[in-house]
Order: structure tokens, then C-alpha cells, then sequence
């Protein structure tokens, strides 16, 4: 998607970043995957064998580039955890795909990047209790049903309940929004729960999938935010892990405004938050 071209460029005109703050990940390792993957899914996917069938529920035609890039999503989202326990916050300007579960690729997603991410730490002892937020407006049934059984990470998705994915996994915490919703009620929403969230799970690690797909102009999404709105969101996540000098790994999700520019402007909002608050 241009976005992914675009973002970046952006940044370094506005000169919130350099050139030198970028990198570009390897593929993960088969065995990092499978810590998140079911192998006889993951050696279809590897095999570019998977089904018609799942070749369509994925939304993508399947090819080995195409894998590539999932493998180096998932890497990228690896980096940016060491990052971010150095500097508090990274960030991968692509990721996000939160509809890849243990043994399913859906929704454009293939590989599950900050579920991959989050079994890595927990696996290499760099994390005890892990926290995903997912604020997409789709719900992120892939990680949910990834963790479902793990008690040391906890799942939370804001998400519009009527959109897809319509068969819903269960998340540690799912809050189903009505269509429609607007900047006040959605932010009231998170405010009320984000911190009761983490006082009840206690994470030393945080994910955060900051899809923008939430936007009023997003054409498949369900919800009524302004770009302001957007902002505030990421304010209060961001603002919160500061607060609480929790080290967070952003994602950035889905976004489908007919105008890219609509997409970048909100996608750099969350940049430039973090860029006043960490730098």
C-alpha cells in the first residue's frame, strides 16, 4: 500500500526522524513462527500450498513475495521490541495483522506480527505479562484466539461490534462499539478502561495496534471519529504508558480513506504524539 511509502517520507520532511532512525527487518525464523503458528498451517503457507478455500478467506492471491514481506513484518515487529525496551517506544510503520490466527490467514493478514512478537518475549524471558491493545475498528480475532489459553497475556480490542470479522473470537477484554460512534463516547470508552486494564493485568510490555480505520471517511470501517479524535486516542494510550514507564511496540493497523492523505495525516499523528512525549 503507498501509505507504508508515504508515512516515512512524511516524517523525515517534518524532520521527526532521519533517515537513520529507519530500518528494514530479515524474515523471522521458522521457529520464532511457530511459537504462534500451528505447523502443518505454517508449512502450507510456507509451501505456498495453502487452499483455494484459504487462499480467498486470506484476500490475497499467494506468492512467495508476498510471504516475504509477512516474514519481514513479523521480524520488524521483533526489532522493534529490543527498541523499545532501550528507548521506551518503537514503532513498525506496517503491521498490525491481527486477523492471522494460530492456523488461519484472514483479512489481508497472514502471519500474526505482534502475536509472533509478544510469544518471542515471553519465550526468551524478556517479558512476564504482556498487554496487546487493539484499537483497529475490526476486532483482532487472530490474537485473540493465539492467546486464548495464555494467561500471561491479555487481550484487549475496541472494535465495531457489527463489522468484520462477523465470527468473533473472545478477547480478554472485547468492547463491542455501536455504529456511528463519535470522538466523545468512543475516548470516554477507552479513558474508563485503558488504566483499570492495566492495574488488573499488571504488563511489564505493551503492544499497541493503532489502526486508523476508525476515521468517519474510512470506507470499511463503522465508526465516526474526526482526525482529532483519532489523535486524542493515541494520546491517551501513549500518555498512559509513559505514565506508567511501560515500554511500547506500535503497530499501525488498518486504514481505507478513499484520500491517502486522510490515512498518512492520521497515521503521523501518532508518530508526532511520540515523538512530543518520549523525544
Amino acid at each position: 500500500m503507498l501509505k507504508y511509502e508515504l508515512i516515512p517520507e512524511q516524517l523525515i520532511y517534518e524532520g521527526l526522524i532521519t533517515k537513520d532512525n529507519l530500518f528494514s527487518a530479515e524474515a523471522v525464523s521458522e521457529d520464532v513462527v511457530l511459537l504462534s503458528h500451528e505447523k502443518a498451517y505454517w508449512e502450507r503457507l510456507r509451501d505456498l500450498k495453502l487452499s483455494p478455500a484459504e487462499i480467498r478467506r486470506s484476500g490475497f492471491p499467494l506468492s512467495a513475495m508476498l510471504l516475504e514481506r509477512e516474514l519481514r513484518i513479523a521480524q520488524g515487529t521483533i526489532n522493534c521490541c529490543f527498541y523499545a525496551l532501550k528507548n521506551e517506544i518503537a514503532f513498525n510503520v506496517a503491521g498490525g495483522t491481527h486477523h492471522a490466527g494460530s492456523n488461519w490467514a484472514e483479512g489481508f493478514c497472514l502471519l500474526n506480527d505482534q502475536a509472533i512478537a509478544a510469544n518471542y518475549l515471553l519465550d526468551r524471558g524478556l517479558a512476564q505479562k504482556i498487554l496487546i491493545i487493539d484499537l483497529d475498528v475490526h476486532q483482532g480475532n487472530g490474537t485473540a484466539e493465539i492467546f486464548k489459553d495464555e494467561n500471561r497475556v491479555f487481550t484487549f480490542s475496541m472494535h465495531a461490534e457489527k463489522n468484520f470479522p462477523f465470527r468473533k473470537e473472545q478477547s480478554d477484554l472485547d468492547i463491542g462499539l455501536v455504529d456511528g460512534l463519535c470522538d466523545k463516547e468512543y475516548l470516554e470508552i477507552l479513558n474508563d478502561n485503558l488504566e483499570k486494564v492495566i492495574l488488573l493485568h499488571q504488563p511489564d510490555f505493551v503492544f499497541y495496534l493503532a489502526g486508523v480505520d476508525v476515521l468517519a471517511t474510512d470506507k470499511l470501517g463503522k465508526l465516526n471519529l474526526t482526525l482529532k479524535g483519532c489523535k486524542e486516542r493515541d494520546e491517551i494510550v501513549l500518555k498512559t504508558c509513559k505514565k506508567l514507564k511501560l515500554p511500547i511496540q506500535v503497530s499501525m493497523g488498518g486504514g481505507y480513506s478513499p484520500k491517502v492523505s486522510d490515512i498518512v495525516e492520521a497515521h503521523c499523528n501518532t508518530f508526532r504524539i511520540a515523538h512530543n512525549l518520549y523525544f
